[in-house]
């Protein structure tokens, strides 16, 4: 069963972002139990080409890689799934439009153009042949939209009408900035937010996804709300808090702790 099987079937989906290009993350992901990879291309250095083979080993171990472009453009979104991925995700979406486009990059390839323009906007049919063909070639491909500032609230219901999308993907950080409350992910509005964003898209039948970088019991407050895509932390995260953590034990243990942070690690971004 393939990842959006699991999730049309209604299973919560498990993953983790990572910015490092080693091969061994596949490993260890599929040891810790993942779904999937999510692989960011929007706030990291990661190229085309490391994007590519990045994918193609998540997929040789069974992991499903996730890319999220920089911009919403439908031409990045077929190159990460030209590259191996079978998600992606496009930032700070806000029309009705940026989500067709994003469907039609996801569920249509390699139709493009004005053709593309007439069957996304319901001016032409297609062939039961070509429709056949469409979804065999693009089986599998789940299209993600990230739905982090107010302006995409307050459009929210005309955003998750359009055919073809498949989930969500709240992105706390630009949300917080959006809402004027940065950072602030405990914030009585911004938990608010998160509600209305949660509850309006899964009434719509649709999955939704919120990532953080924080402790696991915030991730589980929020599946229990409703959320059933995890996406728990990143590699620099992970690393640094166990880092920090065991060089504090180990400096306590032999008298050189020092008072400067009490051994908690400096904050982390969410994205």
């Amino acid at each position: 069963m393939d990842l959006l099987q699991k999730l049309k079937s209604g299973q919560n989906v498990y993953g983790t972002c990572f910015t490092s290009i080693s091969p061994g993350w596949a490993i260890a992901f599929k040891k810790a139990g993942l779904d999937f990879a999510f692989i960011d291309t929007e706030h990291t250095a990661v190229n085309r080409a490391d994007m590519a083979r990045m994918c193609q080993i998540m997929q040789a171990y069974g992991i499903t890689p996730i890319v999220r472009i920089p911009s919403p453009d439908p031409y990045l979104a077929c190159q990460c799934i030209d590259g191996g991925a079978k998600g992606v995700i496009a930032p700070y979406l806000e029309s009705a439009e940026q989500i067709r486009e994003l469907a039609g990059a996801t569920k249509f390839r390699p139709l493009k153009g004005e053709i593309l323009q007439k069957v996304l906007s319901g001016k032409h049919e297609l062939s039961a042949e070509m429709k056949t063909y469409l979804n065999n070639y693009n089986k599998g491909n789940i299209c993600i939209a990230n739905i982090e500032s107010v302006p995409a609230m307050n459009n929210l219901d005309a955003l998750l009408s359009v055919p073809g999308l498949d989930a969500v993907f709240i992105g706390p950080h630009d949300l917080s900035i959006s809402l004027g409350i940065p950072e602030q992910y405990d914030h009585p509005e911004f938990e608010k937010a998160i509600k209305y964003i949660i509850h309006t898209t899964r009434s719509k039948g649709l999955s939704i996804a919120i990532h953080f970088s924080l402790e696991p019991e915030r991730q589980a407050k929020w599946v229990k709300e409703g959320v059933n895509i995890v996406v728990h932390s990143t590699d620099l995260a992970l690393f640094s808090q166990k880092l920090t953590a065991d060089i504090s034990a180990i400096k306590e243990a032999v008298g050189d702790l020092s008072n400067k942070n009490n051994g908690e690690p400096e904050p982390l971004p969410v994205v």
